[in-house]
């Protein structure tokens, strides 16, 4: 540390660390630190923390008992030293400047007028930024304009920083040492979780479920205890933090067997992993999750003209080709080997082909899901199900009724037996009137046939449809 930080007190690294992050791109940290306080009033410099920080949302407090030190003042110091910062800050003294004449170096010694950048108020009051050059007056009276070569300040200007800190002014009511709880949320700290679903092709299939962890705060901290907290917590929206430059990060894969220990939360769920673990800035850390095995699997194949898209190809309104759409369904209970809270996430559905290769199938993604809810994942559309969709008939009751036959013809292309469900939707006050098989109706705008079909079979779905609105 250098200038103001000079007289602070050192504090020593984190005896503990606590890391709750929330998958909603911030996280809460929580250190354990020893101070050694002396009689009176003092400055506390803390300089090992996230260049993302939120000021206004630091604890600085006392683990040691009442009346240990009071807090006057608290600051967060993030004026980093660099050579832009350097010389902005020495506009107005002396600087000895060198630079080349033909094979020649000649040092020239004056005042800096104008740095290279300057900050200046805008008509609007808003503040810009100039790329202005730098300006000096030398020793005798010259003015060098944007001069080329090297610039030696006498000293640091004051008030420059290697790395944001926050400080301190206190007042202890006693020498010695103490124990001192800082916590404070950072941006630039998120988790996912991400999911593998291997299919075996006989109507089971393994879930795998990793977190993800993406580390962009600026800090790293060493074998914290790591907590993740799942759930849409609400925030107030403030103005985004100043884009940084960040280095290319790497990618960790942790499979140790200590997995996450599950817990409610208030209206959320929270995941504490079982060891410590390191998160460095710039890394993208995975962790295991959890494993289901063995899960029973239903596949569906939905014919549905409106979800998703459809587009009639014959230009006639209520007539085209529907591709099915393929949809897996799990339990997320003990009976089928899992139980455990779902954090939102994506899900990539594998399985194996006859040479014993992994396929992708698919991937969808899933919300926040409590245990015993069903989990549904749309991995696709069929290429062997064939579907039509035709509206044979309109006709106007009245103003404000309409009559109208719908025909859905689906084609089983493959040389085994399946199933399909067919959506209708419809809208306003409507009912059936007639039907070539029996439907459910599901809400107030679906209802649902069910047509069973041999390997190679054709089958019609036909109805009508009484519309009032």
């Amino acid at each position: 540390m250098i200038g103001l930080l000079a007289a602070a007190l050192a504090v020593g690294a984190p005896l503990q660390t606590e890391l709750t992050i929330y998958n909603q791109g911030f996280g809460l940290v929580k250190e354990v630190r020893n101070v050694n306080f002396r009689k009176g009033r003092q400055s506390i410099a803390i300089g090992d923390v996230a260049s993302q920080i939120e000021p206004t949302s630091v604890s600085f407090r006392s683990l040691s008992g009442k009346g240990v030190f009071e807090v006057l003042e608290q600051n967060y110091q993030y004026d980093l030293i660099n050579a832009e910062a350097i010389l902005n800050k020495s506009v107005g003294q002396r600087v000895r400047f060198i630079r080349t004449m033909g094979n020649k170096k000649e040092a020239l010694e004056g005042v800096l007028l104008s740095a290279p950048t300057a900050v200046v108020a805008s008509p609007e009051g808003t503040n810009q930024q100039t790329y202005n050059g730098m300006v000096i007056r030398t020793d005798d009276n010259q003015i060098v304009l944007n001069p080329s070569g090297e610039v030696e300040v006498k000293s640091i200007p004051p008030g420059l920083i290697s790395k944001p800190t926050l400080m301190w002014d206190v007042a202890a009511g006693k020498t010695g040492e103490s124990k001192v709880e800082l916590s404070y949320i950072s941006q630039g700290l998120n988790w996912n979780a991400d999911y593998v679903l291997t299919l075996d092709g006989a109507g089971k299939g393994d879930l795998q479920g990793w977190v993800t962890l993406d580390n962009k705060s600026g800090a790293t901290w060493k074998d914290a205890k790591l907590k993740l907290l799942a759930g849409d917590v609400n925030r107030v929206r403030t103005e985004a933090p100043a884009p940084t430059s960040w280095a290319n990060g790497t990618v960790m894969m942790d499979s140790s067997v200590s997995a996450f220990h599950e817990e409610s939360l208030f209206e959320y769920h929270m995941y504490t992993l079982g060891r410590p673990a390191t998160v460095r800035n710039n890394e993208t850390k995975q962790l295991s999750l959890l494993t289901g095995q063995n899960i029973p699997i239903v596949k569906k194949l939905i014919v549905d003209s409106i979800a998703g898209s459809y587009y009639p190809s014959e230009g006639e309104i209520g007539t085209g080709t529907v591709k099915p759409i393929v949809r897996l369904e799990f339990q997320n209970d003990l009976k089928s080997g899992l139980g455990m809270p779902l954090p939102k996430g994506k899900v990539k559905v594998y399985q194996r082909d006859r040479s014993g290769s992994m396929q992708l199938l698919g991937e969808d993604s899933i919300d926040h899901t409590p245990r015993y809810e069903r989990v549904a994942l749309v991995v696709g559309r069929s290429f062997d199900i064939a579907t039509s969709r035709k509206r044979m008939s309109f006709k106007r009751l009245s103003p404000r009724s309409v009559r109208e036959v719908f025909v859905i013809e689906v084609r089983n292309r493959k040389e085994i037996p399946e199933t399909v469900y067919v959506f209708e939707r419809h809208y306003g006050d409507w009912r059936i009137t007639d039907k070539s098989q029996n439907s459910t109706k599901l809400d107030s705008n679906t209802t649902q046939f069910v047509v069973d079909l041999k390997p190679n079979e054709v089958k019609k779905v036909q109805y009508t449809v009484e519309t009032r609105w």
